[in-house]
């Protein structure tokens, strides 16, 4: 994968970037810098190499890192700690991890949710002990049925606090967003869960080309570091999303077409760089937003892959789409971790004041013969309802189409988990469809069952 590699802008020297001071951004582009020498020389006063500090107008000669800081898009300089702390408590912003940590709180009084959107209680329906309190307390009456019936490694369960996951997050009542993009027609979605190894790029590429397959147009996001969604289209790219993101590039020289009616926006090792950058925005959740709202009305369906952490640029997908898609693998740890899920979409809603929806519950890796799966999946079914999709069953298919470059439909398009992806498609085609007011048009058919039974 390529790095980051540029000139210094005061010595010349060929660098790699690795951190934010390394890198401004004026009204004459970029500027970069190899070393603090460097970035203390780019900027003098009075031509004797000392800056003025943004708090106390102090000139100094600025000997360590953290005298320079970045707010609001700004280089700022700070003689001192006190003077430090001092500008950084002018500026405002939202960290993601703040958020799901509990450190900030929805500012003013805390009214609850309409009706509409309130959340509701979740009564459960699997056999429940004869102890609990069913009508009184819930959640309690859940866990204590997950402890009598599930396997015995999974009754940590019960021991956790209990948190209701809830079937549908809805926006609260928000002022208008400043500059906000114009209605679009097309429905973005991120593919989103804080754990790893749950299938999410997997099931970005698979959506995106299944969508692809149908006629449609589609815009597949690579939003990880790690690049995979163009390993498994075989693709590389020179321009990538942060070119877009932090460079500023128009998005046609970075957008590649990958297969018909399929373009990818590609990423790679250098876009941790962009997490530097997003940090220093006074709007830094709503930076890839801003850059990739132009091409909606271009296409039909935008999918964004996000990676598996807390990070600026998976508030920032967030931010962006309309509906949130949920792959949770058929374990007992994914199983936990879709509480964090939730939360993180709840906050989006209520300290964003972004309306993203959670638009379903997607069990990946299932294998009915499996006792934990077959579970998993009747929990998530209780807690989500209809939201709770029909599962991905397991094959090795699967595993090895990334190898060829290819999607499962391309690789073993008879398989029982391109028929599973295929069920997906469907039904966001339809709920498109239904939201526009449109007749659904071509939709993609199931194999035959005699093929399936070949190559599955």
């Amino acid at each position: 994968m390529a790095r980051m590699t540029e000139s210094c802008s005061v010595c010349g020297n060929s660098f790699e970037v690795q951190f934010r001071y390394q890198m401004e951004e004026s009204e004459d582009g970029f500027s970069f810098y190899c070393s603090q020498k460097c970035l203390e020389t780019s900027q003098t006063a009075n031509g004797q190499g000392l800056m003025t500090c943004d708090a106390c107008r102090k000139h100094f000669r600025v000997q360590l890192v953290s005298q320079v800081l970045y707010v609001a898009d700004r280089r700022k300089y700070a003689c001192s700690l006190p003077c430090r702390e001092q500008i950084l408590d002018e500026a405002r912003g939202v960290r993601l991890g703040d958020m799901a940590n509990g450190v900030l709180q929805p500012p003013g009084p805390t009214e609850p949710l309409s009706n509409e959107t309130a959340e509701p209680k979740i009564m459960p329906t699997m056999p429940v002990a004869s102890n609990a309190s069913v009508a009184s307390d819930p959640p309690t009456a859940y866990s204590q049925a997950a402890h009598q019936n599930l396997p015995e490694n999974r009754a940590r369960l019960s021991a956790a606090e209990p948190v209701s996951l809830i079937p549908t997050i809805e926006a609260r009542t928000a002022p208008p967003v400043q500059n906000a993009p114009s209605k679009r027609s097309a429905m973005v979605f991120a593919i989103f869960n804080h754990k790893g190894g749950t299938g999410k790029t997997t099931t970005s590429v698979s959506i995106a080309a299944g969508l692809a397959q149908t006629g449609r147009r589609v815009l597949l996001v690579d939003t990880d570091a790690q690049g995979n969604v163009g390993v498994s289209l075989n693709k590389n790219a020179d321009k990538s999303l942060y070119h877009a993101l932090v460079m500023g590039l128009p998005l046609k020289t970075v957008i590649q077409s990958v297969r018909e009616n399929l373009d990818l926006i590609a990423s790679n090792e250098t876009l941790a760089a962009a997490e530097l950058y997003l940090a220093g925005r006074q709007n830094r959740d709503r930076v890839l937003r801003d850059r990739l709202s132009p091409a909606v009305r271009g296409y039909d369906f935008i999918v964004l892959d996000c990676s598996p952490s807390l990070s600026l640029m998976n508030q920032n997908a967030l931010v962006f789409a309309d509906n949130v898609l949920v792959p949770v693998a058929c374990d007992y740890l994914s199983l936990v971790g879709v509480r964090q899920v939730i939360k993180t979409v709840r906050n989006v809603n209520q300290l964003l004041h972004h309306p993203v929806k959670l638009w379903g519950v997607l069990p990946t890796f299932y294998d009915a013969r499996a006792n934990i799966c077959r579970e998993a999946v009747e929990t998530l079914q209780k807690h989500f309802g209809d939201r709770c999709l029909p599962p991905i069953r397991s094959a090795i298919k699967v595993k090895e189409a990334p190898a060829h470059g290819q999607t499962i439909f391309e690789y073993a398009g008879a398989s029982t988990a391109a028929d599973d992806y295929r069920t997906i498609v469907n039904q966001l085609i339809m709920d498109r469809d239904s939201s526009l007011g449109v007749t659904t048009g071509a939709t993609m058919e199931p194999a035959t069952m005699a093929a399936a039974a070949v190559t599955a």
